[in-house]
């Protein structure tokens, strides 16, 4: 797949559940890592288990708002991929706000030197922060129309990169304070992109200026200048 590659490519129907019913955490990681398998991009559904484990042990996946995105890089990831629950009664996930988990995005990422993939997980992830998505997404009635949610988001949807850049800013409009942040993650997947675009919408409500850079697993991005509208 080249430089085009959707999210939708990423996320096969064998691998997507609108009504899974976990007990816990721990289930509700088994389900997703099993819905991975049937994508067949895994080589080694025990190894990649075990890196899922290994990263959720270093911090909650839970983000908050309901969602959680848990996610595993290692050799026994064949071909980036991923996975997805809706989970109607929620789970309890030790998320960051203590609230349930209701929507869910497993990510597989091979453990290569391309990271075309990321742009679009950083995509994904971003996206995630519209609440009328991750609603949409919750409520879908089927496995068609959850994808055609996602893709038609996906087609108006900007990168982080895109997004922090497309500011114009006027010297007459920098203004308050000047900030610097760099966001980051152990595997640099998802949580790097999120922090980024939660970190730009309150520099703009605060109407701050704001530089981040996003340090994940492909490299640091520029610096891109935020502000309010």
């Amino acid at each position: 797949m080249g430089h085009n590659m959707r999210i939708t490519d990423l996320l096969d129907k064998n691998s997507i559940s609108l009504n899974a019913a976990p007990a816990d955490k721990k289930e509700t990681l088994d389900l997703a890592v099993e819905l991975m398998a049937k994508s067949g991009k895994l080589s080694d559904v025990e190894k990649y288990r075990e890196q899922v484990y290994a990263r959720e042990e270093e911090s909650t996946t839970g983000i908050g708002e309901g969602i959680a995105i848990p996610h595993g890089k290692c050799d026994a990831v064949k071909a980036p991929g991923l996975a997805a629950m809706v989970i109607k009664n929620g789970v309890e996930y030790e998320s960051l706000d203590g609230e349930p988990v209701t929507l869910l995005f497993l990510i597989a990422a091979p453990n290569t030197k391309d990271n075309v993939h990321l742009d679009v997980l950083s995509k994904l992830s971003v996206m995630l922060i519209d609440e009328n998505f991750t609603t949409s997404l919750r409520n879908a009635k089927s496995v068609d129309e959850f994808l055609q949610i996602i893709d038609a988001a996906d087609e108006s949807a900007k990168s982080i990169d895109d997004r922090l850049s497309d500011t114009g800013i006027t010297t007459e409009e920098k203004k308050g304070f000047k900030l610097l942040a760099v966001t980051s993650c152990p595997t640099g997947i998802a949580h790097t992109y999120m922090a980024a675009e939660a970190l730009e919408k309150a520099a703009r409500a605060a109407d701050c200026q704001i530089k981040i850079e996003t340090r994940g697993s492909a490299g640091a991005k520029k610096c891109t200048d935020c502000r309010r509208d």
